[in-house]
């Protein structure tokens, strides 16, 4: 059940349940049938030793995905126990046959109440489906409170009840899962917004239905993809094919974040990079990293001959917001160098927008709002349509950085990165990704690809580095991983 790279709204996922049904002559309770065979070789397969098991069922196909789940499960020795959330008469087609096959098995139905958990070991959630579209109402809510309340792991069926199957938003109230089997095709919900957290560990089942109908609205990156960007470098090779960073900011008193970008840039393998900073930041800089360049930068102009060595021009790290800041800014937009923007860089371009096609922009969400004008509250809501706007706005490739970064471009289908961990939201991270996007830039000399290898390769030297946990993770942690991660062509 490995996940598949593509991601759909929930419309194309019915969309193709109806192509398997109507064209390929695949009866509904086939479907239904194959849906519950593969969440519960996940169950018995996640969770061995789980014996007693109740499956919460709802008025439609999920809660009939979960009377036939019920019936496989006693069929194969575990301890089946059903609450019915709608009546009989309220079901029809494949929910109904699924509901009369159960009770015909033998299993108990009942209603739901707090004691029936009590004797449980694991809840099978098959309240809803992904056709939810308005808030749960006060009894299915209270419900989803049982279950969340009951402390015992959960099985989610398609997506956990409550939560928006396209934005990825809790509808009022929403089971948190322990894991979730999708079936047919990855829904987008499970990948942004409150998604994550609620889906728990994510499990595929295609159901072995033809692919086909519309492309996909996102799709996963891959490790697989630092291994076709970045082979084995020629035995021949010397720096000079490896391009020049650029990283200019610091400005007084925040050698920190230029310091880490830069050397970044050299972890991702630039041949060469050079800083341009505040000359209070030189010295602990070269003190603390001796293979960077380290020029003081106290006129614009010295930036401009820096700017004509160089490959690829970062800017934006510990910049700052003063006149000094504006003039770095200004010049290294004047430039027709590929350009990666970060941090206070993004602020100033806020105040003044410009569109580019050769410029990677990678805002967290706070910057992603000032850019567009707009709340942090809004970003997140919808962080895909937010990443539309800003490429709409902006131009050129943009990541959207957070739980799920997004990258997106022009006339691309935008990718969404999966891998990464909690114990990466410190400080000095972002700096990190846009110095190895930055770096990988001088190599690949694509900003899509540079910006989609970045960001995988940022995430998983994430999730390396946090082995031994994830509390207490710095962003220099990332540096030695991430030299594994970007030789795996090796």
């Amino acid at each position: 059940m490995t996940l598949p790279t593509a991601i759909h709204t929930a419309a194309q996922v019915r969309a193709l349940d109806r192509f398997a049904i109507e064209k390929c002559g695949i009866a509904g309770y086939a479907l239904m049938t194959r849906a519950a065979s593969a969440a519960l070789e996940v169950l018995r397969r996640r969770w061995p030793g789980v014996r007693r098991i109740l499956v919460v069922c709802g008025g439609g196909n999920n809660g009939g995905d979960g009377y036939v789940l019920a019936r496989l499960a006693r069929a194969n020795g575990l301890d089946a126990t059903v609450v019915a959330l709608a009546p009989r008469e309220r079901l029809k087609g494949d929910a109904l046959l699924a509901y009369d096959d159960c009770r015909g098995a033998g299993i108990p139905i009942g209603s739901i109440t707090d004691q029936v958990f009590a004797a449980q070991e694991l809840v099978v959630d098959a309240l809803f489906g992904t056709g939810l579209d308005r808030p749960v109402d006060p009894p299915m809510a209270a419900v989803i409170e049982q279950i969340n309340s009951s402390r015992l792991p959960v099985l989610a069926l398609d997506v956990p009840s409550g939560l928006h199957a396209d934005s990825g938003q809790v509808m009022g109230a929403a089971v948190r899962a322990s894991a979730t089997v999708t079936f047919v095709g990855l829904k987008l919900g499970c990948f942004i917004g409150q998604g994550p957290a609620h889906c728990g560990e994510l499990h595929f089942a295609g159901l072995d239905i033809p692919a086909r109908g519309e492309g996909p609205v996102l799709e996963r990156l891959e490790e697989t993809l630092l291994a076709q960007l970045l082979p084995r470098r020629a035995r021949d090779a010397h720096k000079g094919m490896f391009g020049h960073v650029l990283v200019a900011g610091g400005g007084s008193g925040m050698p920190g974040a230029v310091r880490l970008s830069a050397e970044a840039a050299l972890r991702a393998g630039a041949g060469l990079v050079s800083v341009a900073t505040r000359a209070e930041n030189v010295a602990p800089i070269v003190a603390g990293r001796p293979e960077l360049m380290v020029h003081a930068l106290e006129e614009a102009a010295h930036l401009a001959q820096l700017i004509e060595r160089a490959s690829v021009i970062v800017v934006g790290p510990g910049l700052g917001k003063d006149r000094w800041a504006e003039a770095v800014l200004e010049t290294a937009l004047a430039t027709d160098r590929p350009l990666v923007v970060d941090a206070d860089a993004l602020n100033l371009l806020a105040a003044r927008p410009r569109r580019r096609q050769n410029w990677i922009l990678t805002p967290h969400p706070a910057e992603a709002a000032r850019l567009l004008g707009s709340s942090t509250h809004d970003v997140q809501q919808d962080r895909l349509a937010a990443l539309h706007a800003l490429v709409e706005r902006y131009g050129g490739v943009v990541v959207l950085k957070g739980a799920g970064t997004l990258i997106g471009a022009k006339d691309r289908v935008p990718s969404i990165c999966t891998d990464g961990n909690p114990g990466m939201a410190t400080a000095g991270m972002g700096d990190v990704l846009t110095g190895v996007i930055g770096g990988l830039l001088s190599q690949l000399r694509e900003p899509w690809a540079a910006a989609r290898a970045g960001v995988l390769a940022h995430a998983l030297a994430g999730d390396r580095a946090a082995a031994h946990g994830e509390r207490g993770l710095i962003a220099s942690d990332l540096f030695e991983p991430l030299r594994a991660c970007l030789n795996s062509g090796k």
